[in-house]
């Protein structure tokens, strides 16, 4: 599967709206103007006006004057992000995005009492990687929120990341909770999690998926691998979603797929109130759109 397939899925629908914190960062405006020449989505850039203009001006030429773009001056990056998350709250967009701004500051107001997206979940990041020579997408959750996250988060973060399967396409996707083997040992925490998400969704406290586990990475991707070990499962050698037991086996994971295996990416933050695209400033804005698109077919359905 490619991932130009959801920019295709994500024009398909009603056409949404982005809200933009600190858009005057050059790889934003270069996603923001490549999606709306795709059709992709209208924004609201919140931010430094002139910054912004000035950047518009030297890469896109008439940018500014396109209809579906609207730039709101703020004073600072807090501000920015406050006002973006203010324009999601009241529905004057469906989709929040993260610009020129820390993460910290935009979870903060994301997380706000008073004016914020809380849904009453866990917020868990959700990747979605074309890796070449494979022929589905390869789903990776959680590599950027939860450090170590327990039992009743894990299945949050399940929950979270078989909504994205659903939202692009992957009807019943298959989960496979990784650890370093395929035996529940007592001494390893996250074959314990593994075995009791496994039951949990036997019993149907998750539903909607397959999830089988503990799956060491190769029996979770390979099916020759899963027949050497003589593993049978209806996840082994063919799961959909990684979920992986802490961030540290998630962020190796997932630049491992980035820099090792020339793997393309879009990711979200699932579980609060709208899609949040929160790429990192080393992305590039080919990632920022699949991204983009990502979080439209999410806020779609």
């Amino acid at each position: 599967m490619e991932l130009d397939s959801l920019i295709q899925r994500a024009t398909q629908y009603e056409e949404k709206t982005v809200a933009v914190a600190a858009a005057e960062d050059h790889e934003v405006i270069e996603a923001v103007a490549s999606a709306i020449e795709r059709n992709l989505a209208k924004f609201i850039l919140f931010g430094d006006k002139e910054k912004i203009l000035q950047i518009m001006e030297e890469h896109h030429g008439d940018l500014a004057k396109n209809p579906k773009l609207q730039i709101i001056h703020t004073h600072s990056p807090a501000a920015s992000a406050e006002h973006a998350v203010k324009a999601v709250k009241l529905n004057e967009a469906n989709v929040l995005m993260k610009g020129n701004v820390p993460t910290a500051t935009i979870l903060k107001a994301v997380l706000n009492k008073e004016y914020g997206l809380r849904a009453g979940s866990v917020l868990s990041h959700v990747a979605v990687f074309e890796v070449p020579g494979f022929d589905r997408f390869t789903i990776l959750t959680d590599a950027a929120m939860n450090i170590a996250p327990d039992l009743e988060q894990k299945a949050q973060i399940t929950r979270n990341a078989v909504g994205i399967a659903k939202s692009i396409g992957v009807d019943n996707p298959k989960v496979a909770p990784i650890a370093a083997v395929e035996v529940v040992n007592p001494a390893m925490q996250a074959t314990l999690d593994a075995a009791a998400l496994t039951a949990m969704n036997k019993r149907g406290q998750l539903a909607g998926c397959i999830v089988d586990g503990p799956l060491a990475l190769d029996n979770a991707v390979s099916l020759t691998a899963a027949e050497h070990k003589g593993i049978k499962s209806d996840v082994a050698g063919q799961a959909d979603i990684l979920l992986v037991p802490t961030i540290e086996v998630g962020n190796a994971l997932y630049k491992s797929l980035i820099y090792f295996a020339k793997a393309k990416v879009g990711a979200v933050i699932a579980g609060a109130k709208a899609p949040i695209v929160l790429t990192s400033r080393a992305d590039s804005a080919e990632s920022k759109l699949y991204s983009l698109a990502l979080a439209i077919c999410s806020a779609s359905k």
